[in-house]
């Protein structure tokens, strides 16, 4: 799992939060995710299956997919499919991903990359392996998150933004045994990249073994931790945790994950998603690749998609995979 890597000894430090003014977020929650497939058949773990909507509000879906080792001929992706009404987030941490979309946006995404999508209005997009990593196979794993609008932003117009690896915000914990990538948000003043309608933060953190990471957190925004690889604790109690888990926290101004100290060798660190954002407090219908206020506007995306008002799909297109 490289995504991105560096040296936490040369890095801004995140400085641990004084307890006795900053209440720690204790631990609502622990689930584990099922596995599915999605797309063309690439298997996933949905992250919030089993975990009520309140308590993921802005956030409505989250899959880890992979980690898979390919063969040959084996990589897959989605075909062109649309969106209306939230944000898709690409985090590619192995491997490569292509996206293009119907209204001009694209790019290729690879260790580390974030593609954030805002389907708004309706668009048109397609996501897969590159020709030649489909002839090769390889190595495949990454996050896809889904991010609600508000009623206000639901029609604004589609946008694109590709987030290099070296665009992440990159710092250390307080004694250097965590590595922190800030994606987007605000982590003790420092800031990520990547402009989101809805507020809210989201990092990649490396917790080497035995280290402990506390972080400050908005107190207005919920605040969720997956785990994608290795083991640990999270919150002042030490709840256990494993990889494929989603941990809901309560109120509080930080929130803490410790890495375990006997770990496998394939996975000697605790590789995890902290990710939290402002709730959105509206009502939600969603539908399949839509994601609305009303089961009205349901029908109305549907409508739309099939009179082609989602825009129109490239002359020079991608292929699907297959």
């Amino acid at each position: 799992m490289p995504a991105i890597t560096a040296d936490t000894l040369t890095l801004p430090r995140v400085a641990v939060p004084d307890s006795t003014t900053a209440t720690p977020r204790t631990v609502r929650t622990v689930t584990t995710a099922p596995t599915g497939y999605e797309g063309e058949g690439f298997p996933v773990r949905r992250a919030f299956a089993g975990v009520p909507s309140g308590q993921l509000d802005p956030f409505i879906h989250m899959d880890q997919m992979g980690e898979v080792e390919y063969a040959p001929g084996e990589p897959k992706g989605t075909d062109w499919h649309p969106h209306r009404g939230f944000e898709t987030v690409t985090y590619m941490i192995d491997g490569v991903f292509e996206h293009q979309d119907s209204h001009g946006g694209g790019g290729t995404i690879t260790n580390g990359d974030t593609q954030w999508m805002t389907a708004g209005s309706g668009i048109l997009h397609i996501e897969k392996p590159p020709e030649h990593l489909v002839v090769s196979g390889g190595l495949f794993h990454g996050i896809q998150l889904w991010v609600n609008l508000p009623r206000a932003n639901k029609f604004n117009p589609p946008r694109y933004q590709d987030i290099r690896s070296t665009e992440a915000v990159l710092l250390s914990s307080d004694d250097g045994g965590a590595l922190v990538r800030v994606i987007a948000g605000d982590v003790a003043g420092h800031t990520g990249p990547g402009s989101t309608f809805t507020p809210v933060t989201l990092i990649h953190a490396t917790v080497s073994p035995g280290a402990r990471l506390t972080l400050p957190w908005n107190e207005e925004f919920n605040a969720l931790a997956y785990v994608m690889a290795g083991t640990g604790t999270v919150g002042a109690e030490r709840r256990p945790i494993h990889k494929g888990q989603l941990v809901v926290f309560g109120p509080g101004q930080t929130v803490t994950v410790e890495a375990g100290t006997k770990t496998p060798a394939a996975e000697p660190n605790l590789e995890v998603l902290l990710l939290g954002g402002r709730p959105i407090r509206e009502p939600v219908a969603h539908y399949g690749p839509f994601v609305m206020n009303t089961r009205a506007e349901l029908v109305t995306a549907v409508e739309d998609f099939q009179a082609g008002r989602f825009g129109v799909i490239p002359a020079e297109r991608m292929p699907h995979t297959n």
